[in-house]
């Protein structure tokens, strides 16, 4: 029996779109993007934590978090992410049956951004959340992965001081912080990846241009491979251009021994959804993923319907993965769930 038709079969509530064999999913009571989005219980709920509404102001920042559980095929509301104010752009993943949220930045009412190193663990079964220990350096807008469910690795993003090309390494069984080998080449922030198998792999951002002004968009593609004895030693090496033109914010995670890839915005652009000259974005309609085990691309789509930018990770599901909010190519935030064509 097909997997995703038997998922029907169990939860009726998830209705289908037979012509494309994808799922229909109802949307998010709001419309949120620079929100962090993960699955746990084997994919049966997916996370959507923080971010900024259809005002695009910073009193539309939320700390709420929504809970869509698969089985009933509803959301609800979570238990909000602890602190005085919400933040964008945090990176999350799943470990030990906890949740981890990484950094970020909050916005003032005139208008000016500050990132953050809280660390917050959130207990799935329990509903708890946690502070842990907080990031060495500060970032938002990394590429984050876990790797034996202990390491969680923090690949760039920006820092207080700029964009950084460290490897922040999270041991979530000791709750502490070491310093793995940097990548190569430019430091970045906005730029998408995942880690899969021992492999890091990440593409795109934000770079200072060559004379050290503005922020312009980056094309490196790295992937670094883990050493299976430390932890913190990572053998960097280039890939070769991936599918489409460089962009920021991809909408990305590693799951299933790819590294996923959709949308994103072919220029820097900020928590109002504009560039530096105050245009809204525009979107690329491309989906592609690296095959760790192949060591290639792979298109899936170059014409991904409601491709959207800036949602902070995909939920990997039994229905496939899903994309849940995000910025779509009107600057708008979306509610919209987006099931991604399956390898």
């Amino acid at each position: 029996m097909n997997k995703r038709l038997g998922f029907l079969l169990l939860f009726p509530s998830v209705v289908f779109l037979l012509a494309a064999d994808l799922p229909k999913l109802p949307p998010m009571p709001i419309a949120l993007t620079s929100n962090a989005v993960l699955s746990v219980k084997n994919g049966t709920e997916v996370y959507s934590m923080m971010g900024i509404g259809a005002k695009r102001s910073w009193d539309d920042i939320t700390s709420k978090i929504y809970v869509l559980s698969l089985k009933s095929g509803k959301w609800t509301e979570g238990r909000p992410v602890p602190g005085v104010a919400g933040r964008l752009s945090s990176s999350a993943v799943g470990a030990r049956g906890q949740i981890f949220l990484f950094g970020g930045y909050t916005v003032d009412g005139q208008g000016s951004e500050l990132v953050v190193g809280d660390v917050n663990s959130y207990f799935v079964a329990s509903h708890r959340w946690y502070r842990a220990e907080d990031i060495p350096i500060p970032v938002e807008g990394a590429v984050i992965g876990v790797n034996h469910d202990r390491y969680i690795y923090l690949v760039g993003g920006r820092s207080r001081n700029g964009a950084v090309n460290n490897v922040q390494v999270y041991d979530a069984g000791k709750n502490t912080w070491s310093q793995a080998t940097p990548f190569p080449g430019s430091p970045v922030f906005g730029h998408a990846g995942g880690l899969v198998d021992d492999a890091i792999v990440f593409v795109d951002g934000a770079k200072k241009s060559a004379d050290g002004g503005a922020y312009v968009v980056s094309d490196q593609c790295w992937i670094g491979k883990i050493d299976h004895k430390d932890p913190n030693k990572i053998d960097w090496g280039k890939l070769p251009a991936h599918p489409g033109q460089g962009r920021f914010g991809i909408i990305a995670a590693g799951g299933e021994h790819r590294v996923y890839f959709s949308g994103g915005a072919t220029a820097p652009h900020n928590y109002k959804g504009v560039t530096a000259d105050g245009k809204p974005i525009d979107i690329s309609p491309v989906t592609f993923t690296f095959d760790v085990h192949g060591n290639r691309w792979e298109t899936l789509s170059e014409d991904t319907p409601d491709a959207r930018a800036d949602s902070r990770g995909i939920a990997f599901t039994p229905l496939g993965p899903l994309i849940v909010g995000g910025t779509l190519p009107d600057s708008n935030p979306s509610a919209n769930v987006l099931a991604l064509p399956k390898k």
